[in-house]
């Protein structure tokens, strides 16, 4: 990922690019916060503030063909507790696992009031991820975790810095070293340092990617300036690029049940309203070996909006069977920045922009 700092609790009677720039200042100036250690049974004690309106200053709950549900702002003493990278639920809208850009697996549980909406994260742990040799280090440089994806018994990995796609048992709290490491098929050499790997998503079993994995950068672009992808394995295996627009880059995606691919995306500017997020829809059946995908643009929103460094993205289905969609951001452990989860429902698309 590469590193966002800001201040987006700024409102609109301080200019963005203005308070970016004071952020930038004093994180220089005064550097990270974190302090403290976990509880003495393991586990982190997160806090959490609703957020009851995605738009500030709105009560709109609907935004193209999505209704936002609710969304949270966590924080933590444990020291390790930030850096959210990507995560997955292991059971819908309940227990989930994920990744810390700091080299930490994370584990919990998200609480619902009586209405179904977020309320919290409990049961919350933490555990390092052991580097390429199997061992447990503090050098973030080989642990740079940015992409998680869970099938079965398995856990993959996708990791910036030192580049590679990782498989792992799934054996919590500890994990253990990873088992194999897969051939990413894109050249390293086309790999940027801190842009590579920031989603890895299994495609479903009866869509035409018969249940790929499917891994894409964050921004590592060819000359044409489309984001390098691949599709692992399978009737479809190849690389593929993604068309980059608006200066947007990939920071997550997961597949819909109907097979096509929806793409968390994050753009930072000091000039063009600070930090923002979208949402763009791929068609599945577009994805295939020397494509160029782009899709619909379902969502976008700005510093208007609860959003801050959106970094991790996940689809499941409620009780109702309707499609939900979660969203994670990254505080890069600054004071500045802001541990969000936002959830929104999938609804007819008939009146989608």
């Amino acid at each position: 990922m590469a590193a966002i700092v800001g201040a987006c609790a700024v409102r609109a009677d301080i200019s963005a690019p203005a308070a970016w720039v004071a952020g930038l200042f004093l994180v220089f100036i005064f550097g990270f916060s974190a302090s403290a250690v976990p509880e003495e049974d393991g586990t982190t004690t997160v806090s959490s503030s609703r957020i009851t309106d995605f738009e500030i200053g709105s009560r709109d709950t609907r935004f193209g063909p999505l209704t936002f549900v609710g969304g949270l702002e966590m924080r933590s003493r444990d020291r390790r507790f930030g850096g959210l990278s990507s995560f997955r639920f292991l059971s819908p809208g309940d227990r989930f696992i994920g990744v810390t850009d700091t080299g930490f697996w994370f584990f919990g549980r998200l609480e619902r009031d009586g209405e179904g909406r977020p309320s919290g994260f409990t049961d919350f742990t933490m555990a390092p991820i052991h580097d390429p040799d199997g061992n447990i280090v503090d050098d973030k440089w080989t642990t740079d975790a940015e992409a998680i994806a869970v099938r079965g018994g398995e856990v993959a990995v996708g990791f910036e810095r030192v580049h590679r796609i990782a498989v792992f048992e799934f054996d919590p709290p500890d994990m253990g070293p990873a088992k194999l490491e897969l051939d990413f098929l894109v050249p390293e050499y086309e790999l940027r340092v801190n842009q590579g790997f920031e989603t890895i998503a299994y495609a479903p079993e009866d869509s035409p990617l018969a249940g790929a994995l499917v891994a894409i950068t964050e921004r590592s672009i060819d000359l044409q300036e489309n984001i390098f992808a691949a599709i692992l394995s399978g009737p479809r295996k190849g690389i593929f690029t993604v068309v980059r627009s608006d200066e947007f880059d990939i920071t997550d995606g997961a597949f819909l049940p109907d097979g096509d691919l929806l793409l968390l995306e994050r753009r930072f500017s000091l000039f063009n309203g600070g930090v923002a997020m979208r949402l763009r829809r791929i068609d599945g059946d577009d994805i295939k070996p020397g494509a160029a995908i782009d899709g619909t643009v379902l969502m976008q929103a700005d510093m208007d909006y609860e959003v801050d460094n959106m970094e991790a993205l996940d689809i499941w289905e409620n009780a109702d069977g309707q499609t939900m969609i979660s969203l994670l951001s990254d505080d890069n452990h600054s004071f500045l920045q802001r541990n969000l989860y936002l959830e929104f429902r999938l609804d007819d698309q008939a009146d989608t922009p």
